[in-house]
């Protein structure tokens, strides 16, 4: 969370610079879902770590999710259309 991030930041001597909140100073309950340099990177004292809360376009999230485009017709089974001359029409009841 925001305030955590702050808080390690704090004791560990770096600074968090947040690009996709100007008020990162006053956000408290805002997951971070990325960052960079990377979790456990080694940087010197007095680095900058920028922290992102909001995954950018084509980032994230939790992989595939259903349904996948094209989605299935809707409407449950429906049958194969008669042939246009064919004989054998099957009557729908």
């Amino acid at each position: 969370m925001a305030m955590d991030a702050r808080r390690t930041a704090e004791a560990t001597g770096l600074f968090l610079n947040a690009p996709d909140r100007p008020d990162f100073h006053q956000t408290v309950v805002e997951y971070v879902v990325r960052q960079y340099p990377q979790p456990n990177a080694e940087v010197p004292r007095d680095s900058v770590i920028y922290v992102w809360f909001e995954f950018g376009e084509g980032e994230g999230g939790g992989g595939v999710r259903e349904p996948r485009i094209p989605r299935p017709p809707t409407g449950g089974l429906q049958r194969e259309l008669d042939e246009p001359g064919d004989p054998y029409i099957v009557s729908s009841a």
